[in-house]
């Protein structure tokens, strides 16, 4: 017989359907009366179904009564209405069959309850608790809406390259891939410096950090595209917010401006949010009483939220007057630091902020040099409780400026021939953002460290699965 899922199982109601159901047991408990009762999950939902086991199974003593939490069973019986407070149905087992014991004393997701930062350490099984289940569950929805939300605006999904020469953001923090002996790589006879001509791709090469640049050679031939795949930075960070490899959501659009950058951001913000409250109540409701009071009330407000716009310039003068002390002075000039993120978006103005036209000095090279010389036309968006969601801008369309703005920061223009070419034949205006997915689904959840809502979290001296 087909499975069913424990999520349609419990909305059966009363209806006595024969059905069968398989999971991991989350308890189990003998009466008196020679029947125990066993909580299923199987991953489809928040929620276990509660199996009644009675004694005249054929296995019932030698190995119903030997399931603990981890044991992997098959159920076949019928739904009936449970006299048990806080649930509405129940399986009466006709037959159990067991797939997999679980040994109790070595299980690691027993009853008692196990720290995030435990939970991290057995990676491959933290999928099995209520929280991290949620987080799975949360993650696949964001997934989902995303790419309905492009889809449905005519946008290509385009595949970037994970293997690339070039540095998108110019920080140098890339991950080298090679194929050399690095105990003993060969040398160019004359500098000395290892020679790459020998590598697998005759040339340096990294994981990317962004697939941006690929990105604007297809805006800039169909349109409308969206990347959504895996980006890595080798930046030696171990705070609760940067991971050494992530997923990035970088949709780019070609006859477009920085007020189109900006409309785009909104809109996909607030579909997401619409789109998760209508597929994950229940998980939601969870992260709303167990991790972060009020997310649910802030998730609700944000998804039909107005976002204020301002200038950097502007942002710098509010901070600058500010009843509070910042660890970091503003300063026209400086970066805002994520205690300025937030008291924009949560104090000053209670709600998503859109910073624009940024200093050209803090900024990467491909953005649009504004009229005045001093600013680029970026943008930030700032949402309450976690500072920057989406960073973007309008890309800089004139190939002399780009060429200038390339040399400024060190770098050759030649290096970006393929880049620059974008601008040589048939340029245009374009613009296009990016969303760390992680950083969106530990918002949508409340969890604290980012390194709970990634599978298997990359971190410096961590990469153990």
């Amino acid at each position: 017989m087909k499975r069913r899922l424990i999520r349609d199982a419990l909305a059966y109601g009363a209806s006595d359907q024969e059905i069968t159901v398989a999971g991991w047991v989350r308890t189990r408990r003998d009466s008196k009366a020679g029947l125990s009762f066993i909580e299923l999950n199987d991953g489809s939902c928040q929620a276990n179904l509660q199996i009644l086991a009675p004694a005249t199974l054929a296995n019932y003593e030698s190995e119903v009564i030997r399931l603990h939490p981890g044991a992997s069973i098959k159920v076949k019986g019928r739904i009936q209405v449970s006299p048990a407070a806080g649930q509405a149905v129940e399986l009466l087992a006709e037959e159990l069959t067991v797939l997999g014991f679980c040994d109790p004393l070595q299980y690691p997701l027993g009853k008692s309850r196990i720290s995030f930062e435990r939970l991290r350490e057995v990676a491959h099984l933290r999928a099995r608790t209520n929280t991290f289940g949620a987080v799975t569950r949360v993650r696949n929805a964001l997934a989902f809406a995303t790419h309905r939300f492009f889809q449905e605006r005519d946008f290509y999904y385009f595949n970037a390259p994970i293997i690339t020469s070039s540095d998108c953001e110019g920080a140098g923090q890339m991950f080298q891939v090679t194929t050399l002996n690095m105990d003993k790589p060969p040398r160019n006879k004359d500098t000395g410096a290892v020679d790459f001509s020998q590598d697998f791709f005759s040339r340096p090469t990294y994981l990317t950090v962004s697939g941006q640049l690929e990105a604007e050679t297809h805006a800039c031939a169909l349109g409308n595209v969206y990347t959504f795949g895996p980006t890595f930075r080798a930046e030696n960070s171990n705070t609760t917010r940067h991971l050494a490899e992530f997923w990035m959501i970088e949709p780019e659009m070609a006859f477009a401006d920085l007020s189109d950058n900006a409309d785009l951001a909104e809109d996909f913000l607030r579909s997401l949010l619409r789109q998760l409250l209508e597929r994950c109540p229940d998980d939601l409701k969870f992260f709303d009483q167990r991790i972060e009071k009020g997310l649910l009330d802030t998730l609700t407000r944000l998804s039909t939220a107005e976002f204020t716009r301002i200038t950097y310039t502007e942002a710098i003068e509010l901070l600058e007057k500010a009843p509070v002390s910042f660890e970091f002075k503003p300063y026209w000039g400086a970066d805002l630091q994520s205690e300025h993120e937030r008291y924009l978006a949560e104090k000053l103005f209670h709600g998503p902020v859109i910073v624009m036209n940024y200093p050209k000095e803090i900024k990467a090279f491909y953005m649009r040099l504004n009229d005045d010389g001093k600013t680029v036309a970026a943008m930030d968006v700032l949402l309450p409780t976690v500072g920057e969601i989406i960073g973007g801008s309008q890309r800089e369309d004139r190939l002399d400026v780009l060429e200038a703005r390339i040399r400024e920061i060190g770098m050759q223009p030649e290096d970006y021939w393929w880049y620059c070419d974008l601008r040589r034949f048939g340029s245009v205006p374009h613009a296009g953002f990016g969303l760390g997915f992680e950083r969106m689904v530990r918002f949508c959840t409340g969890m604290g460290n980012i390194r709970d809502v990634i599978p298997f979290p990359r971190t410096p001296q961590n990469a153990d699965f």
